[in-house]
Formats: C-alpha cells, sequence, structure tokens
C-alpha cells in the first residue's frame, strides 16, 4: 500500500493477464500536486510471451484500461517491455519518470536492472521532450486558464533544466522547487491545485509568461552547457536485457 494514496493497488497489479516486470504511480501524485478527487495513474511494464512474438497474430504491446475502484478513478497503461525499452531510448523522458517513480507498488530485480540503466540513456537531447511538452501544456493553459497545465508547465520545465544540469531525472516538483528554484508563487499553485483539479489558475497571464519564457532560456542555457552525451551509450545492454528476460522470464 502506498500511503500517500492510502488504498491498496497490489490487487490491481496481481489481477494482468500477463506478469508486471514493475508498476508505480505516475501523474499529479508523483509531481507531488494532486487533487483530492485527482485520478491514480498506474503506469508499468508486461512481459510477453516470446510466442505472442514470433506467431501471426499482432502482439499485445500496450495496455491500456480506465475504471472506477475503491471510489477512484483508475487509469492503467503497461507497454511490453521490448516497447518500454525501445521508448527509452527515444528520448522519452515521460517512461523514465514511470520507471523512476519512488510511489512503487510491484518491484522485481528486473525492475532494479532496468532502473540501472538509466544513465546509459539520458542524452541531451532529452531537453527536446521537457521543450515540447511544456509548450504543449501552455497552449493549453493560454486556451483554458485552467491551474493543471499551468504547474504542468512549470514542472516539465524545471524537470528538464534539472535533467541537464545534473543527470537525475526528478519529476516532484516541490523537490524541484529546492533544486533548481522557481517563482515565488508556485508553492500556492500547488496548495490550491489540491483544492480543486480543474480550477482556474487565477493568475495575471503577462506575469507568469514571463517567468515562462526566463525557464525556457535557462532549459536552453542548460541544454548548451550539458555534460550529457549525444546519443544512448546501453544500448546493447539493454538489447541483451530484453533477450534475457523474454528468454528465461
Amino acid at each position: 500500500m502506498i500511503e500517500d494514496l492510502d488504498i491498496d493497488l497490489a490487487p490491481v497489479v496481481a489481477e494482468q493477464p500477463d506478469p508486471l516486470l514493475f508498476a508505480t504511480v505516475s501523474g499529479a501524485h508523483l509531481y507531488g500536486f494532486p487533487s483530492q478527487d485527482s485520478d491514480v495513474d498506474l503506469r508499468g511494464v508486461h512481459l510477453l510471451p516470446a510466442a505472442d512474438l514470433v506467431g501471426l497474430r499482432e502482439p499485445e504491446e500496450t495496455r491500456s484500461r480506465t475504471w472506477v475502484r475503491y471510489g477512484v478513478e483508475l487509469d492503467l497503461v503497461t507497454h511490453d517491455l521490448r516497447k518500454f525499452v525501445r521508448l527509452m531510448l527515444r528520448r522519452n523522458g515521460y517512461v523514465l519518470e514511470q520507471l523512476l517513480s519512488p510511489l512503487v507498488v510491484r518491484t522485481t530485480e528486473a525492475h532494479r536492472e532496468l532502473a540501472a540503466l538509466v544513465p546509459g540513456v539520458l542524452t541531451g537531447h532529452h531537453a527536446h521532450h521537457y521543450r515540447g511538452f511544456a509548450l504543449t501544456q501552455w497552449r493549453l493553459f493560454e486556451k483554458t486558464g485552467e491551474l493543471k497545465p499551468l504547474l504542468y508547465t512549470f514542472r516539465v520545465l524545471l524537470t528538464g533544466i534539472h535533467l541537464m544540469r545534473s543527470g537525475e531525472v526528478q519529476a516532484h516538483l516541490p523537490t524541484l522547487l529546492e533544486l533548481v528554484g522557481a517563482p515565488g508563487y508556485v508553492p500556492d499553485l500547488i496548495a490550491a491545485k489540491g483544492e480543486r483539479e480543474h480550477g482556474a489558475a487565477g493568475i495575471e497571464h503577462a506575469h507568469v509568461a514571463a517567468d515562462v519564457e526566463r525557464l525556457h532560456t535557462l532549459l536552453d542555457e542548460a541544454q548548451a552547457a550539458s555534460s550529457l552525451p549525444e546519443a544512448p551509450t546501453a544500448y546493447d545492454a539493454l538489447h541483451d536485457f530484453v533477450i534475457r528476460l523474454r528468454l528465461h522470464g
């Protein structure tokens, strides 16, 4: 049971048709700004039998389901190991955050091995992932004026800056405020988000826009100065890992 959620998610994991190498909580709970009525985003990796990948039928590489349990909306998405590893190699910070989430529902030795390989997939190009994600969320904020996409904008920019500077994937916004720094009103936005999932931001757009632009500049500068490599270095290790897990479980 994850204490912050006060619900037991282990039975949900146990019900899955194929073994899960790991299952963690992502989304607002991981990012540090859940609301009272936030859904629970479960993410993980399942392991298909080798026969499912060599036969004629298309393998079920991604499984997605949303339903209500314990009075809470659960959103479960898992990828087969091979697809997940391919996503890891495509400068996809989102899957790395899921893999490294401290909100662990299920873990295995394979989970720990895969997490240990994360430094070998980090590159300076991960800044593009966070820059693009921030732009998408900022446009959503401009359209709706809602607090949620504004917090996402700050979160992903700070995650990207910290990653470029330190080589560490950190998705928790309150922690990032200490590590990187952000406008002084962000803690108030986090507190407001705790009360309402889809409320208005209630903050002057022009002032926020200047702060977001400053963080984009910091991300550009951090990427230019980053010591992260141009390309992943763990391709062969991940290739061998997928084969071993597939053949031996």
